[in-house]
């Protein structure tokens, strides 16, 4: 199968960014892939990409080069087709709408996957018959707003295949959204193996890894391992994050230096790979209100790393088996998280307990596994619905129609009052 996957920016570094080209990098290996990308802002892509797959992009972001873009007319004029609800909408324009347009009306894949809620929009709208539309949720259905879950209302009747990271999720996609004839499957990010294999001698560290951001509550974490810290002063705590010099991140900072802590927490900047840093991890720790997967947490697990997470929707629960290969504390419970952090470090010989079983559990997020499931899945539809996708086209036009005069009404009643 020819596989193009449509994505905000492939040149950029986030979780959506990494799982995407992770599951490319595998699909790959039997089938023919691309990776578009709507904006370039850097020369080559933070992440490591197989040579075999194609990146292109749409618009041209790199300052001082020739293909620069920034400053066209339209790209200065408002999106009309990516939904004014998506949280991206600011960065899109006329020129991504018309630049998007013209790469899906020429697009001859057999299956064309979208990234995010605005550009899987685009799919729905504009993607010409044929290619199995498939549109990745990264976000949970609860992560957005009321109107932008409107306007998905309408739209996604319109996809052949809907794809969560968690199967709480997809169950409340199914239970939420009218969605006929569009298969909802939860596909965990792919996350490889580490290429080198652990040492057994681990740094007295616990290692924390995300966006410096409010609902990763670095805060909640700081101050748990401050009593940690009270209790085991030879163990530290390093953040790996980008967005030190942000405004939340400089009250970490801040937080740290009025606890006390400059010698034993560290915020150190975004790192990738971040392979090194977990193989010389003692402990990981996620202390989120809110994780729609967890992929630092998979990524401590393979390198064998028993994780203490806030037990937050949706995803730590699904990952992690409490008391075999990590631990699951209320959200927001400080005590509780410096205690079982305490548990982990205090014996030596739990701690080497769950991070075998982290190891073994985590290996079901095998790219080669993952990449297999969606591709069977693909060609699977691919095969129901014939090789042209007229019929689906009529069907999915007709269905959305419908939907749509459902929720349009609210749409226009809910944008008048605004």
């Amino acid at each position: 199968m020819h596989i193009s996957f449509l994505i905000h920016n492939s040149f950029g570094f986030g979780g959506t960014i990494r799982t995407t080209i992770n599951l490319a990098n595998e699909l790959v290996e039997q089938h023919d892939v691309e990776i578009v990308s709507v904006y370039r802002h850097r020369d080559a892509p933070v992440f490591p990409v197989d040579p075999r797959i194609r990146i292109r992009h749409l618009v041209d972001l790199r300052k001082g080069t020739p293909g620069y873009e920034g400053d066209l007319p339209e790209a200065r004029r408002p999106a009309a087709v990516f939904p004014r609800s998506e949280t991206q909408y600011p960065h899109y324009s006329r020129l991504t709408d018309q630049r998007i347009a013209d790469h899906l009306s020429s697009l001859t894949s057999d299956v064309i996957v979208g990234t995010r809620p605005g550009l899987n929009a685009h799919i729905c709208l504009q993607a010409k018959r044929g290619p199995l539309r498939v549109g990745q949720e990264h976000l949970t259905f609860r992560n957005h707003s009321r109107p932008l879950r409107l306007t998905l209302r309408r739209l996604y009747p319109r996809l052949d295949m809907l794809t969560t990271t968690t199967s709480a999720d997809a169950e409340i996609y199914r239970k939420q959204m009218t969605l006929p004839g569009v298969r909802i499957e939860a596909y965990p990010n792919p996350v490889p193996a580490p290429s080198n294999v652990p040492t057994g001698s681990r740094d007295k560290a616990v290692v924390a890894a995300g966006r410096l951001v409010p609902t990763k509550r670095y805060d909640l974490l700081i101050r748990a391992f401050d009593r940690v810290r009270a209790e085991r002063p030879d163990w530290v705590l390093r953040i790996f994050g980008p967005g030190i010099a942000s405004g939340h991140g400089v009250k970490l900072q801040r937080l740290i230096e009025e606890l006390g802590l400059e010698k034993h927490a560290s915020l150190l900047g975004a790192v990738s790979p971040l392979e090194s840093e977990w193989l010389k991890a003692g402990l990981a720790a996620s202390a989120s209100d809110h994780e729609s997967f967890g992929m630092t947490i998979v990524e401590a697990m393979r390198c064998g790393v028993p994780v203490v997470s806030t037990d937050c929707p949706l995803g730590p629960r699904e990952i992690i088996s409490d008391g075999v290969d990590g631990r699951l504390v209320p959200m927001g419970d400080e005590k509780a998280l410096a205690r079982h952090l305490l548990e982990l470090i205090n014996s030596d010989d739990l701690r080497q307990r769950m991070a075998e079983a982290a190891q073994t559990a985590s290996a079901r997020y095998e790219p080669a596994l993952i990449a297999g499931r969606f591709a069977d899945t693909c060609a699977q539809l691919t095969r129901r619905h014939g090789a042209s996708g007229s019929l689906r086209t009529v069907v999915h036009q007709a269905r959305g129609s419908v939907i749509g005069a459902v929720y349009g009404v609210k749409d226009a009643v809910r944008n008048r009052l605004n």
